[in-house]
């Protein structure tokens, strides 16, 4: 049956799709609050789920990207095959641990990921084209993982910048190449989850469909949107989320207080943001 909270969690989902097609990274950090708050999934199931989502949104994304050249194929394979391993025990250790203690991990990798993106990128020296230190994308490729599996963020705000960074890929290349490394290190993920979790594979097929929908359209516009903007707007709002999700982990009794504070923050730093020339926020991407 077709309830008002399955329709807003399709409708969002195709909005994660786009964040993922766009920007090669975002989804699974929407996707789980986006389960667990609108469609009322548990901590464990969400994720799960998310990795199903993000992991077939994400091959669709790499067809798109490929066509257009911008998938480094090598680079992606070793860096996948290094995460899943990560993710697979990722996944086994996170099915086995308290559902809060997982929520507050994947809010502090939010609030992390959100400071990584405000901060931007420096600029990148050396040859655009040059293959990536094996070892490196290795030890990369398995970290990056490993949270992937644990709390059900696909990395991609940690495998751009690491692609973009090391080997100098122009950001088009780096997001192709992300959603490689993304579809590969989720189903590990999920491999590892579905010994303990049980998933509701119609809720799942609507949201993936949704979510690939979102896809197809953000690379579509991926070479026609300027990134640094995205990336800004998108990480004021990962840290929002991040915050919001932070805080619901409180006890009752401190939650409102501390929601209260956080938006008032939230207020004056927006307030900075937009009406001082002088605010370091204008700033804080530059």
């Amino acid at each position: 049956m077709i309830t008002m909270t399955l329709v807003a969690t399709v409708l969002l989902a195709v909005v994660v799709g786009v964040t993922l097609g766009l920007l090669g990274g975002g989804g699974s950090i929407l996707m789980v609050p986006l389960l667990v708050y609108v469609a009322g999934m548990e901590t464990k199931e969400a994720i799960a789920t998310s990795l199903v989502v993000v992991g077939v949104t994400a091959v669709v994304g790499v067809v798109g990207h490929a066509r257009g050249s911008r998938v480094r194929w090598r680079t992606g394979l070793l860096f996948g095959v290094a995460g899943m391993v990560g993710a697979f025990a990722g996944g086994l250790v996170g099915g086995h641990l308290p559902g809060q203690l997982l929520l507050v991990g994947f809010a502090l990798m939010m609030l992390a990921t959100a400071a990584a993106m405000l901060r931007g990128r420096r600029a990148v020296s050396g040859e655009a084209h040059r293959e990536l230190p094996v070892g490196r994308v290795l030890v990369d490729g398995a970290v990056v993982g490993l949270v992937t599996g644990l709390v059900g963020a696909g990395g991609g705000f940690l495998v751009v910048p690491a692609l973009a960074l090391l080997g100098g890929l122009p950001m088009a290349v780096a997001v192709g190449t992300s959603l490689l490394v993304i579809s590969m290190k989720s189903f590990a993920g999920l491999a590892g989850y579905l010994s303990s979790v049980q998933i509701d594979w119609a809720v799942t097929g609507a949201v993936t469909a949704a979510a690939v929908v979102g896809a197809l359209v953000g690379g579509r516009l991926v070479s026609r949107v300027s990134a640094d903007a995205l990336r800004q707007s998108f990480g004021w709002f990962v840290l929002a989320m991040g915050t919001f999700v932070l805080l619901q982990q409180l006890p009752g009794d401190l939650r409102g207080p501390a929601l209260l504070v956080a938006a008032t923050v939230g207020a004056g730093m927006g307030a900075c943001a937009t009406f001082n020339a002088r605010c370091p926020l204008r700033h804080v991407a530059a």
